[in-house]
């Protein structure tokens, strides 16, 4: 217990099971793969941690939709054909991922759209009870700790490292709790340090003291002034996570079961320190053609990016977690206003339409409304969980490779439309004659 006065512990109407049918499914090989050969791996390992982090921080498969808990019609009637075969299409896409399910949710009946399968060589189609790392959008969870302290008076958004955190490089005193949750603060971001990729390519599964990860760029100097310019960095989200424990006394992963887990009713979400994830889960991986799908879902530790990018959710946990996010529960007017208060920014990878960043999470301004999340991606994952602003409905798309515009541009724009016409979908905006 954190002893905070006025915690809300009501699980909301939202947060329940979701009933699975068989799909059925063929992976991009439907016999099982051979073990990847070591050098190989080294070459695959050294590119993650090298590439990819930075982006987490910068055959063929039959498709389907499954109906909601009640076994009737979903947000919008059956599952959307268009919208299926969109989702295969990036499946069967030379370079997509073996494995996508999207997971829209209105009123509390959902719809569940799977494409691919859930590990090469087993057939087994992604559920919405499968575990996967969440990669930025691990972000938005920083932010909700952040702001329910806000909301009980333990942390100010006005506060500045230098009060909260003064054993921190003194240049970076004056940088506040509100530029760190927009990315306004000017931090350096410690996931480009170069020791920093060369212990993790070192050794990826590396267990790193996740409260000393800024230490590798205490040194640096802001890159601009506080509030004078917007620039994603991963430090930010564990400047936060650390401001959260000062101001209460707990840690972060305790403050996370406290204040979002249990109020959302989240069963299967967790930051863990290590490499393993929970079973079942979605295998990640490295999609680099002519090659084979190299399955990358265990390589690297999560110990390295913890608050900004760490977390392991599931599908009907990471939709229950955005509309209660999104939809602002637990915060008061005022902290709700600044929550909502955007300024020019994208998220990483960018999500559907026009995006801009508020306090852990962005608005993604569609042709058929706004809706409001975080994106991520991960060696191995992509995500976008987004919800409307009251919080009624919620879309999540996960991906079983790292699509991001380093790593794939060509694929982050198909995403990017598909997922814009699964807010459409979420939405209700249909065009004449019903497409989106």
């Amino acid at each position: 217990m954190l002893g905070l006065a006025g915690a809300d512990r009501t699980a909301p109407p939202f947060a329940h099971r979701l009933q699975e049918a068989p799909v059925p499914a063929r992976s991009h090989s439907d016999a099982p793969l051979p073990r990847p050969r070591p050098r190989r791996r080294r070459a695959v390992v050294t590119a993650l941690a090298a590439a990819s982090l930075a982006g987490l921080m910068s055959g063929p498969a039959h498709a389907g939709g499954d109906r909601g808990p009640d076994g009737g019609g979903d947000p919008h009637g059956p599952a959307d054909p268009a919208l299926r075969r969109g989702l295969q299409a990036l499946v069967d896409t030379p370079g997509g991922p073996p494995g996508a399910i999207a997971v829209l949710t209105a009123d509390g009946r959902s719809e569940v759209y799977r494409a691919g399968t859930s590990q090469l060589g087993t057939g087994r189609p992604p559920r919405t009870t499968d575990h996967m790392r969440i990669a930025s959008t691990a972000k938005a969870f920083s932010g909700s700790v952040a702001l329910q302290l806000t909301q009980r008076g333990a942390l100010g958004l006005d506060d500045t490292i230098g009060r909260r955190l003064p054993k921190l490089p003194a240049a970076w005193h004056r940088v506040t709790l509100r530029q760190l949750l927009n990315h306004t603060s000017g931090l350096p971001d410690y996931t480009e340090d170069p020791t920093f990729i060369a212990e993790l390519t070192a050794d990826p599964r590396r267990h790193f003291d996740s409260r000393r990860l800024l230490d590798y760029v205490a040194g640096d100097p802001l890159r601009f002034r506080p509030g004078s310019a917007y620039r994603y960095s991963n430090s930010d989200n564990i400047a936060v996570a650390l401001m959260a424990e000062a101001v209460t006394g707990q840690r972060y992963e305790k403050l996370l079961a406290e204040l979002v887990y249990r109020p959302l009713g989240l069963r299967d979400t967790s930051l863990p320190q290590g490499y393993r994830l929970p079973t079942p889960y979605l295998h990640g991986y490295a999609v680099d053609q002519p090659g084979a799908p190299e399955d990358v879902s265990t390589v690297l530790s999560a110990s390295g990016v913890w608050a900004s990018g760490g977390i392991v959710s599931t599908p009907q946990d990471l939709g229950a977690f955005i509309r209660g996010y999104a939809g602002g529960l637990g915060l008061g007017p005022a902290v709700r206003k600044q929550q909502l208060s955007f300024v020019a920014g994208s998220s990483e990878p960018a999500g559907p339409g026009r995006n801009k960043a508020g306090l852990a999470v962005f608005s993604y301004a569609t042709r058929c409304g706004t809706v409001y999340g975080h994106t991520g991606n991960f060696p191995g994952y992509t995500q976008l969980a987004a919800a409307t602003k009251d919080g009624k409905r919620s879309l999540t798309v996960s991906l079983t490779s790292q699509v991001n515009s380093s790593t794939n541009p060509r694929l982050l724009a198909t995403l990017r439309k598909l997922q814009e016409d699964f807010v459409c979908r979420l939405l209700d905006r249909r065009k004449p004659g019903g497409a989106y």
